[in-house]
């Protein structure tokens, strides 16, 4: 079919389908838009997915961006609205669209540059055309945008934080300091650095989230203010006050006064509802071209990162101890809940980014660190063959490098531009006994001495001396490295390296924390290829998509419960886009007479929701996939019927029954469950063998001779290659299979009436495979007193139920041991720290 065509309907009755209601939440990545449909139970429904790199290969991206000397780290808008066209595509032919009620959103943090001319109005597109047509390459002064990766801007970050009295005073003044992917710094760049027809053509900026909210709207959608927080550019409101754009560094940015002013329109109004409202409905385009029904909501988009932290709807009751979530990827991310707005050069600190403005405000704090993918990939490269010798290796090393407590080595691997305290630090650092080295003597010690760095650096909050002046001490999370009270007691884990035991078991040694992962993710690793992935594997669904999605049930659900309160206000320009954003109101939000409270905070309703699905469920685990039921053969090659199956095992064999005693089953959908979760200081499964390379390196004894040539990749300067480096994949083994056949998990074909059937591959992982984490089992709170099992309290037992209602996997339980081996040490951590922060 044509591009240039209307669609019909493939589904009867269109969006005037009286079915029980759909969510959809939309991820623009990096890699990949990602799309996920949940039910109001919050069950999985569909996930469909656009590969830039192949699927749109025309673009010519590696890993969704451009690596090419001076287009290294930037992508083209037009291929995202061509995305956003065949994504929109998938869904209208594979569901039935028009039973979505909701829209919610998240995007990488990027900038589009629309251009001064006029522009089609989003408001009355042409559904017989495509979206891309109505909006091509030169409908942006700048086509090809920076990414969120991109560092080129760190110089002029730094510049903006000199000139406002450094990193604390900036963070005070604008939530934040400096870093090279805040607005404020691409901004600066982009004049000072581009050519000045970029500057002199511009009409217009948004945000990526705003940009792909305003394409579903119809209408130019303010940016939240969560967004907002993040340019470098918005001061937050705080004592009943609303926000603003900070004047002074606007001027900053645009090198006077008028054209500081210029910048403001071009940034227009902020969304400071709260997200907690709609901020319009589904555009008449989408109404007509692909079926939506006209009266879906669109909720606030807001950044992956936070939407991601939404899906896992960590706790901050302090009655039952804080949740932390710790994403890795490209950029590492530790998030924690936050009742109070008291910014820091320790952290950035954004709004919640699901609340009504009736509540008391809630924040994030967020650690951010760059050098995360790229230096465990490089480690990787030096001192292994492959993930999972790299896994095997950070298992099997005891805490610190070394047995002793004097002669422990740490390792600090800062390769690329970072925020306060590291924006100066570049370089790999080693420290053997306290003093610096150019090599460790035991180079198998490389790999966990990277992990403990990054794991450390994200418990301590800060690095250098101030480390241990607990810098989250103000949000009542202070850190005593002697005792883990005032530690998460439970952290979130998501992203490709926690898919490798050793690193989830590290984790909770530097945390003494009960570490989750979420189930969805345990299953995606089993998929051969999968597990060094940051992407989720086809048909799982992104957790910052499905943040999208329940946000949308959460607005959903209060405009159910009372009058419409989802005109949001906004403050900034007052003319920017007045003609499209007249439904935005500027007045003050005010409590309505019948408020959306019969439903609680995002928080209570999404536990509530997921309690209902689970107990409705019989106490299922929620699906984590989308892909069929497979049909088995047995033995005979006689036809199995078909079984439900879940993650890769049959669905009768998963979860526990409610209302009879739970037995110990596997906690998460894994085609391991029968394994659970491999033993500590081993990391890997007992059959799997000694790979070759680690082999070899075993053999190379303590001093490692024949690695000096690893010597000379310490410099900074040969590591120019990294920029080539796809984000959305850490550096995988080439020699692993293509996961894009839409195979489902492995091992699901085995024949259920028959365990032993199946291919090796299954549960014998190959010589370079990397054997991902499974989870513990769910343990019962009154067990057998003849099975020779300790007791259970009922308080950790309810926890893990709770979070299993969520989806969430337990994987390693805290080792008080392991973490008091860690506070010995991590003084020493601070002050070598110190030493690098410092060049001394």
């Amino acid at each position: 079919m044509h591009p240039n065509t209307k669609l019909s309907s493939p589904h009867p009755g269109g969006h005037l389908s009286s079915h029980s209601p759909w969510f959809l939440g939309l991820e623009l990545a990096t890699d990949q838009l990602r799309a996920c449909v949940i039910d109001e139970n919050l069950e999985l429904v569909g996930v469909e997915s656009v590969d830039f790199d192949t699927e749109l290969a025309e673009y010519k991206t590696t890993g969704g961006i451009f690596t090419t000397p001076g287009e290294a780290y930037t992508t083209p808008v037009e291929m995202w609205i061509k995305a956003l066209d065949t994504i929109l595509l998938k869904l209208h032919r594979n569901y039935d669209v028009g039973r979505i009620k909701a829209i919610g959103g998240s995007a990488q943090h990027a900038l589009v540059w629309w251009k001064s001319t006029p522009l089609p109005s989003l408001s009355s597109l042409d559904p017989h055309l495509a979206l891309h047509t109505h909006f091509p390459s030169p409908s942006f002064s700048l086509p090809n945008t920076p990414t969120a990766q991109d560092t080129s801007a760190h110089t002029h970050a730094l510049a903006i934080e000199a000139l406002l009295g450094g990193p604390n005073a900036m963070a005070i003044r604008v939530g934040t300091c400096a870093q090279a992917s805040l607005v404020a710094a691409q901004l600066l760049m982009v004049r000072e650095a581009w050519p000045q027809e970029v500057w002199a053509r511009t009409g217009r900026i948004q945000v990526a989230s705003a940009f792909l909210s305003s394409l579903v709207c119809g209408k130019w959608v303010p940016m939240s203010e969560a967004e907002a927080c993040a340019t470098g550019l918005w001061v937050h409101g705080v004592n009943g006050q609303q926000g603003y754009w900070d004047e002074g560094v606007l001027d900053i940015v645009g090198g006077s006064r008028e054209e500081g002013r210029r910048v403001r329109g071009w940034l227009g109004e902020v969304d400071v509802s709260g997200g907690g409202r709609k901020v319009g409905n589904v555009s008449r385009y989408l109404v007509d071209r692909f079926g939506f029904d006209p009266e879906t909501i669109v909720t606030s988009f807001t950044s992956d990162y936070l939407a991601s932290y939404l899906s896992c709807v960590p706790s901050s009751d302090p009655s039952t101890g804080a949740t932390a979530v710790l994403q890795f990827g490209p950029m590492d991310m530790l998030l924690t809940p936050a009742a109070r707005y008291i910014p820091s050069q320790s952290y950035s600190l954004f709004p919640h980014p699901a609340q009504d403005p009736t509540e008391k405000r809630r924040y994030v704090a967020v650690l951010t660190s760059r050098n995360a993918d790229i230096p465990r990939a490089l480690v990787r490269d030096m001192y292994t063959k492959s993930w999972s010798a790299f896994d095997r290796l950070v298992a099997i090393v005891p805490p610190g490098g070394s047995i002793g407590l004097d002669d422990k080595l740490f390792s600090f691997w800062h390769l690329q531009a970072d925020s306060y305290p590291y924006s100066h630090v570049k370089g790999i650092y080693r420290f053997e006994s306290g003093v610096k080295v150019s090599e460790f003597r035991d180079l198998r010690a490389n790999p966990r001495c990277l992990i403990e760095s990054q794991g450390t650096a994200s418990m301590n909050g800060e690095g250098g001396s101030a480390a241990l002046s607990n810098p989250f001490a103000s949000l009542g999370l202070s850190f005593n490295p002697y005792t883990s009270t005032p530690l998460p007691r439970r952290v979130i884990c998501t992203g490709a390296a926690t898919n490798f035991p050793s690193v989830a078991n590290l984790v909770g040694d530097a945390f003494n924390a009960t570490i989750y992962v979420p189930a969805s993710q345990v299953d995606s690793a089993q998929v051969v290829g999968n597990a060094h992935r940051n992407a989720p594997a086809k048909g799982y669904f992104s957790r910052a998509s499905l943040g999208g999605a329940m946000l949308g049930r959460w607005v959903w659900g209060r405009e159910q419960n009372g009058p419409s309160s989802a005109s949001n206000s906004g403050r900034g320009s007052p003319n920017w886009g007045s003609s499209n954003v007249s439904s935005i109101s500027s007045s003050p939000v005010v409590s309505s007479p019948n408020p959306s409270n019969l439903i609680g905070t995002f928080e209570e309703e999404m536990r509530r929701l997921h309690a209902r699905r689970w107990t409705m469920s019989g106490g299922v685990w929620a699906r984590t996939n989308v892909n069929p039921p497979i049909s088995n053969t047995s033995a005979t090659n006689s036809p199995v019927p078909q079984v439900k199956v879940i993650g890769g095992v049959p669905a009768n064999q998963v979860g526990i029954s409610t209302g009879a005693t739970p037995t110990p089953t596997p906690s998460t959908p894994t085609v391991t469950s029968g394994l659970g979760f491999p033993p500590r200081g081993t990391g890997l499964s007992p059959s799997l063998v000694l790979e070759e390379e680690e082999y070899e390196i075993s053999q190379r004894g303590m001093y490692g001779a024949t690695m000096s040539s690893m010597a000379t990749m310490s410099t900074i300067g040969s590591m120019s290659s990294m920029g080539s480096m796809g984000t959305n994949i850490t550096t995988p083994d080439m020699s692993l299979l293509n996961p894009g056949s839409g195979a489902t998990t492995p091992g699901s074909v085995k024949d259920v009436n028959n365990p032993s059937s199946g291919t090796a591959s299954a549960n014998v992982p190959g010589a370079s495979t990397l054997t991902p984490v499974s989870a513990l089992p769910l343990p019962s709170p009154s067990p057998n007193p003849h099975s020779g099992s300790s007791p259970v309290s009922t308080t950790s037992y309810e926890d893990d139920l709770q979070l299993a209602q969520l989806g969430l996997a337990k994987v390693a339980e805290p080792d008080t041991d392991a973490f008091m081996t860690y506070a010995a040490i991590v003084g020493e951590y601070a002050r070598l720290d110190g030493v690098v922060i410092r060049g001394t």
